[in-house]
């Protein structure tokens, strides 16, 4: 008999796998508190389950994460696993520790297909989207591996206090999935978090945004990168599919729905092509009707990147533009580089299923040929 793995159901499915088994709904949020709160995988410790069901469970189902198959911390305490999700497939996710919060960025896919050009992911091609139990099993892993739970032991007050679906892929292009694991997030007996705590980062897949915010409306961030269409074209290819004004409507659509009253747009700082005064004027022109607060981000070099991060004192003139134009502005402090953690650095390892990288560089342009 093949098993099934209960870390691949979300709550309406593990509620009908256990009416199926003759067995009351109460079974169901037991049998998500034991998995999700206290990252149990052995039902013998599951011990207010009767006999009988701990039985069934253990005849028919496992609770199976994919392997982690490397575990590195940074200097700056900065910690990234390598998780191996079968067929030479591996992904990567990182925890951020700060003073106040503790982020989780996990992948949503192994690769990604968008190939954005300041992104290390995308330069390696894309394999498949990740299954729910791949995409849950980082969160459900990262809390039994900073010690938070311990086989079926809840040990009270978490680490991870926000996740973010930011690591490798687009999460809208694995859309079911990705909304699948971030109800197991927001499940008051699964991981509890709130919607303002868990982050889904786009390049912008508008009619996915859509669907998003009537669906799972969690905090929206929006790899912006550029202040007009012709110069996102070249850095993030979604938008010839979506240009920015179809975009920016979405962003104002999901505002309707969104746990906050602002979207984050992200924007990596590139020295000599998107960084000039006159690309922070256009970018100021462009949001000026969307509540936003923009979170500018230092370039983080990968082999053969062919791109720069901009000097500190420009990215610090960027951003005082800005703010003098009454926008939210942050930099994003840089965590992890030394292990190749920090944003747009995640590549896990991935065999390409569709040559993207093959193809896509026989119509590369030089990046420094890129005008606004």
């Amino acid at each position: 008999m093949n098993h099934v793995n209960l870390l691949d159901f979300d709550a309406r499915e593990l509620l009908a796998w256990c009416q199926e088994h003759g067995e009351k709904a109460f079974r169901a949020r037991q049998l998500l508190r034991w998995i999700h709160q206290q990252g149990a995988s052995d039902f013998a410790v599951m011990t207010d389950l009767a006999k009988s069901f701990r039985a069934t469970l253990g005849a028919t189902a496992v609770v199976a994460a994919p392997s982690v198959i490397a575990d590195q911390v940074s200097s700056d305490g900065t910690r990234k696993w390598l998780l191996d999700v079968g067929g030479n497939d591996a992904i990567e996710s990182v925890f951020i520790p700060e003073t106040t919060r503790g982020t989780l960025c996990i992948s949503t896919q192994a690769g990604c297909a968008v190939n954005c050009r300041f992104c290390s992911t995308g330069k390696q091609g894309f394999s498949r989207n990740l299954s729910l139990f791949e995409i849950i099993g980082q969160l459900w892993w990262a809390n039994r591996l900073l010690g938070d739970v311990s086989e079926g032991e809840d040990k009270g007050a978490r680490r991870i206090s926000n996740v973010v679906l930011m690591g490798m892929g687009e999460p809208l292009l694995n859309y079911e999935a990705s909304v699948k694991a971030m109800q197991l997030m927001l499940d008051d007996n699964a991981y509890g978090l709130s919607r303002r705590r868990v982050t889904l980062s786009t390049s912008g897949v508008v009619p996915m945004m859509d669907r998003l915010g009537h669906d799972c409306a969690v905090a929206l961030a929006v790899s912006l990168h550029a202040p007009n269409d012709a110069l996102r074209d070249e850095l993030v290819p979604l938008n010839r599919k979506y240009p920015l004004r179809e975009l920016l409507a979405a962003c104002m659509r999901y505002l309707e729905h969104a746990p906050r009253d602002f979207i984050t747009f992200e924007y990596v700082m590139l020295d000599g092509i998107n960084d000039s005064d006159v690309h922070a004027k256009e970018l100021v022109e462009l949001v000026k009707d969307v509540p936003c607060k923009i979170n500018l981000i230092p370039f983080n070099p990968f082999p053969n990147a062919g791109l720069k991060r901009s000097p500190a004192e420009r990215i610090r003139a960027f951003g005082r533009r800005l703010q003098d134009a009454g926008i939210v502005t942050t930099t994003r402090k840089t965590r992890g580089d030394d292990i190749d953690a920090a944003c747009g650095q995640l590549a896990g390892e991935v065999q390409d299923r569709t040559r993207l990288v093959e193809r896509g560089m026989k119509k590369m342009v030089p990046i420094q040929e890129i005008r606004a």
